[in-house]
C-alpha cells in the first residue's frame, strides 16, 4: 500500500504536469501586462548565461555622409550597438503537508483533496505575487524590477546597468498631473502620447490605476470606444485610446496610493525566464529534522527592457 507521502506528492506531481501552464494562467488572467506579452510572444525562455542581456540600438551610423566623385567616404568605427544588462531573480512556492495532516487524511479521497487543495493554493498564491512583481519598483529583496523600476516618473534610475543621468537616450517619458480630473485627463494623455512616439513607434497599452481609468471613462461619455474582444473577454475593463488598449488593473498590482497610467511600447518589454525554473516543480524534499513533505515550484526570470525612450508613465 502506497504512504501518504508519496500518494500526495504523485497527485500533486500528476497536478502540474497536466496543467505546466496553470501559474502563467492565472497571471494572465488578473495581470494585463502579462497577458499582452504572452499575447504578442514577448515572454522568451532563456537556456541560461550569468545574465539577461539585451541589445540596444541607440545612435544612428555615424558615417553616413553626402559626397560628390572621389571625396573621401568615412570609415571610422560607427558605435550604434550597446546592451542592457539584467540580473536574474528567483521565486519558489512550495507545496507542504506535514506528517500528521498527511496521516490524518490517509484515506484515499482526503488524501485527494488534500493535495488537490495545498497545490491550487500554491498556484494563486504565485500567480498573485508574480502579478505584483510585474508593477513593482524591485525596492524588496530579491524583487523583480517591474514596471516601477522600468518607467520611473523623474524618467531616470539606473535600469539594465545603464545610468540614464549620463546615458539620456535611456531615459523613459514621464508628465506628472496637475488636478487629475475628467475635464483633464485627455489633455494629459495628449502630451504624453506625443512624447512616445516615433514615427510608426507608438504605445499599444495603457495599464492604468482606478481614478485616472475613471476620469478617462468619464470623459468619453456617449464616445467612448471598448477595445477588441480579447480583452473583454479576458475580465478586462478596456477602452481605446488613439491605437492604444487602456485597460483597469487593480491598485493592489500597482501596490501604490498614487495613480498611475503607464504608456507602454510593449515591442521592446520582454519577460525573460529560465526555460528550466518556469513555474518548475523540483523533487520532493524532506527534511531531516522534521516529519513534513515540501514539494517547491521555482521560477527564474526578469523584466527587460529594449528601449526606455518610447516607455512612458503619467502620475499624479
Amino acid at each position: 500500500m502506497a504512504s501518504p507521502n508519496s500518494t500526495f506528492t504523485e497527485i500533486v506531481t500528476t497536478t502540474l504536469r497536466e496543467h505546466p501552464d496553470v501559474i502563467a494562467d492565472n497571471v494572465s488572467d488578473h495581470n494585463a501586462l502579462y497577458r499582452r506579452l504572452k499575447t504578442k510572444g514577448k515572454i522568451k525562455k532563456l537556456d541560461g548565461g550569468y545574465e539577461i542581456v539585451r541589445p540596444l540600438d541607440y545612435a544612428e551610423n555615424a558615417t553616413f555622409q553626402r559626397y560628390s566623385g572621389y571625396d573621401t567616404l568615412n570609415i571610422s568605427a560607427s558605435d550604434v550597438l550597446s546592451a542592457a544588462k539584467y540580473s536574474w531573480v528567483q521565486s519558489a512556492v512550495n507545496v507542504t503537508a506535514s506528517g500528521l495532516e498527511l496521516r490524518q487524511n490517509s484515506g484515499k479521497n482526503q488524501i485527494v483533496d488534500l493535495a488537490m487543495a495545498r497545490t491550487k493554493n500554491a498556484m494563486r498564491t504565485a500567480a498573485n505575487n508574480m502579478s505584483v512583481d510585474m508593477y513593482s519598483t524591485g525596492a524588496l529583496s530579491n524583487q523583480m524590477g517591474g514596471l516601477g523600476h522600468i518607467i520611473q516618473t523623474n524618467g531616470e534610475g539606473t535600469v539594465g546597468g545603464i545610468v540614464s543621468a549620463t546615458y539620456t537616450f535611456w531615459k523613459n517619458k514621464f508628465t506628472e498631473q496637475g488636478t487629475p480630473s475628467k475635464t483633464s485627463i485627455k489633455g494629459d494623455m495628449n502630451l504624453l502620447w506625443l512624447q512616445c512616439v516615433r514615427g510608426t513607434d507608438k504605445p499599444d497599452l495603457i495599464v492604468s490605476t482606478h481614478d485616472n481609468f475613471s476620469y478617462y471613462w468619464e470623459s468619453l461619455q456617449d464616445l467612448q470606444r471598448y477595445a477588441s474582444a480579447d480583452e473583454a473577454t479576458a475580465g478586462f475593463q478596456a477602452l481605446k485610446y488613439v491605437t492604444a488598449d487602456v485597460i483597469f488593473d487593480s491598485n493592489d498590482n500597482f501596490a501604490t496610493t498614487g495613480e498611475k497610467m503607464y504608456f507602454l511600447n510593449t515591442e521592446y518589454l520582454e519577460l525573460c525566464v529560465h526555460r528550466e525554473a518556469n513555474w518548475t516543480q523540483l523533487d520532493e524534499k524532506s527534511s531531516v529534522n522534521q516529519d513534513a513533505v515540501v514539494i517547491p515550484i521555482i521560477f527564474q526570470g526578469q523584466l527587460t527592457c529594449s528601449n526606455r525612450s518610447l516607455q512612458g508613465v503619467l502620475f499624479d
